[in-house]
């Protein structure tokens, strides 16, 4: 009886060991957000990558710190993609439907920020979800904003950031 139980125990922990990783999602390169060091293939659904001009990137967890990012404008960028709500792939952040949604919590933020493929997807979510409909400079003008809050005594997404800065 003790010798099958350790068995059922060995199999249980074998099985759970082989899927746990194909929990999350294949997402390209870095795995940790450059800023927070979050999870990027476990945050596939609210992901950046910021391409620069000279060929070199810069990969976030979220708008929130890609809003970080891009607020230096240090270098000139060449596209700017984030992994889409639904299928988390990587879509042009500046051509996706955004939906700014209070009632959620977001991703490194009190305000959930999500990027969709089309305005119908987008609503679709509106319907279940609640929010608003937002461009690309909304959200990402309402992700520097909490950032921005979080620095004079607001309500901040995280502070995790602002303690690997000190």
């Amino acid at each position: 009886m003790h010798r099958l139980m350790i068995t059922a125990i060995l199999v249980m922990l074998s099985l759970s060991a082989t899927t746990a990783p194909a929990a999350l999602s294949k997402v390209e390169p870095p795995d940790s957000c450059a800023l927070c060091g979050m999870s990027r293939p476990g945050f596939a659904k609210s992901r950046m990558l910021i391409t620069y001009e000279d060929g070199s990137s810069f990969g976030s967890c979220s708008i929130a710190c890609a809003s970080d990012e891009l607020a230096k404008k240090e270098k000139k960028f060449k596209s700017v993609q984030v992994g889409e709500y639904n299928s988390e792939k990587l879509i042009d952040a500046r051509s996706a439907v955004w939906v700014i949604n209070p009632k959620q919590r977001g991703i490194m933020s009190p305000v959930a920020k999500w990027a969709f493929n089309s305005k119908s997807e987008a609503e679709a979510y509106l319907k279940s979800k609640g929010g608003k409909l937002a461009t690309w400079d909304e959200a990402l003008s309402a992700a520097a904003a909490e950032k921005g809050d979080a620095a004079t005594g607001g309500t901040p997404g995280c502070n995790c950031c602002d303690k690997k800065k000190k």
